[in-house]
């Protein structure tokens, strides 16, 4: 394709807009009644209270003012076993605290440690590499190491594809210590010679379910196999992700130490109680009119609809709009700039629906996101678990609903029923006709 020119703009660097966070909901505490379970050897006790971490002021302060006052559980356990040098798969629902779980004990190390970077090295040599598969997700993780490390030397960067691959190489030049960065251009970068990795203490995957499957396990492959990134057992490895499907337990098992750990909090795959599903039968030709009917009944609050095909994305968002509802798409052939302005558009509240293709499934920290509408039902269950988690957030609480049509969803039939009894929902007697 064409050159890419796009330069995204910088992120704005005042204290205030580093540390904006958003509320925790009134079903914060209730994360606490998930059942936790920590498999391997000799897992490490839990961690109480941030105050019990032996980290120094600096980092402290950073936690209270980006809002983190209690642990949930994923943070309870996950933060311990990185302290202790160990590795870990961890499974956690949507929303509940995971990219803070790895942060704060990566970040807590690093200042333990000490850090080299500097913009004088010819080649960067970062200590740690989060890797994630969108770039909305791997630039809201930079943003959120922004917090943890702000006021101190180490430096955070991101890069990822539809940018300009000269803006890149310019930010890592600066100095990096934590390099976030999605699996191409990470994988681009270091074939330039720019990034070196024998430096490398942490490696963080992300989503890491969708990190390791057909999607980007050969780019996950390569970048353990460079000559100079550290075998398994002499590095950190770190895995997150809200679904792990056994094949993909079986497949990380090649990236971790043999005495990793493995976290899962509540059910492996399990949607998030605070939101309310419900699943409704319509067929392919009454999806539209169903569409617009449940929109105008909510009105203005935030919704994010997701369809199968990029194409469809657009059409759909078209649509709404000539029906009087403004709306925008994200997709993975808009140009990144795009992709930008519309989620800006959405969290601004300028188009309160945004018409989204999986690429918006996974890890996307928008406020106030009050409905999920499933226009078509994914393939699998895990991208519908990850779908309807872009709401009922940080103990916040939200609406799903799924349009299911029997021509092309009964595969999803008996794995739905799982979800919604698991997650106490309603289960529709059709529903279990069909499975």
């Amino acid at each position: 394709g064409p050159k890419v020119s796009y330069v995204p703009p910088p992120p704005p660097d005042d204290e205030q807009a580093i540390f904006a966070r958003y509320q925790t909901g009134i079903n914060f505490d209730k994360y606490d009644e998930n059942i936790v379970d920590v498999s391997g050897l000799d897992p490490p006790a839990a961690l109480m209270h941030f105050a019990d971490i032996n980290m120094c002021r600096t980092l402290t302060v950073n936690i209270a003012k980006a809002g983190y006052s209690k642990l949930t559980p994923v943070q309870k356990h996950s933060i311990p076993i990185i302290l202790a040098g160990r590795d870990l798969m961890a499974c956690a629902q949507t929303g509940s605290g995971k990219t803070a779980a790895f942060l704060v004990p990566v970040v807590a190390q690093m200042m333990r440690d000490g850090v080299t970077a500097s913009s004088f090295k010819e080649q960067q040599e970062p200590e740690c590499i989060i890797t994630a598969p969108t770039r909305e997700l791997i630039n809201q993780i930079f943003l959120e190491a922004r917090k943890f490390v702000y006021g101190t030397c180490i430096r955070p960067v991101v890069i990822y594809g539809g940018t300009q691959t000269g803006y890149s190489i310019c930010q890592v030049k600066q100095g990096c210590n934590i390099l976030c960065a999605t699996p191409g251009r990470l994988l681009d970068i270091i074939g330039r010679g720019e990034i070196g990795l024998r430096n490398v203490k942490y490696l963080v995957l992300d989503e890491a379910d969708r990190m390791l499957d057909m999607g980007f396990g050969a780019a996950i492959k390569k970048l353990v196999s460079f000559p100079d990134m550290p075998q398994k057992d002499k590095r950190q490895t770190l895995m997150f992700s809200a679904t792990f499907p056994e094949e993909v337990q079986r497949l990380a098992g090649e990236f971790l130490k043999t005495d990793f750990l493995f976290v899962v909090v509540g059910h492996v795959g399990g949607a998030c109680s605070d939101v309310q599903q419900s699943i409704i039968q319509v067929s392919q030709y009454f999806k539209r009119d169903k569409l617009i009917e449940i929109l105008r009944s909510i009105g203005n609050e935030r919704t994010l609809v997701f369809v199968n095909t990029k194409k469809k994305a657009d059409f759909i968002a078209c649509f709404l709009c000539q029906e009087n509802i403004p709306a925008t798409s994200i997709h993975g052939d808009r140009e990144q700039r795009e992709r930008e302005i519309a989620l800006q558009d959405f969290r601004s509240g300028k188009c309160p629906v945004l018409v989204a293709t999986s690429v918006a499934a996974r890890g996307l920290d928008i406020e106030s996101v009050q409905h999920v509408i499933n226009f078509d039902l994914p393939s699998t269950i895990e991208d519908y678990v990850h779908r309807i988690g872009r709401t009922g957030r940080c103990g916040n609480t939200g609406k799903a609903v799924g349009f299911f049509d029997k021509n092309s969803d009964a595969h999803l039939a008996q794995p739905l029923i799982k979800v919604l009894s698991d997650a106490q929902q309603e289960v529709p007697f059709w529903l279990t006709e069909v499975a």
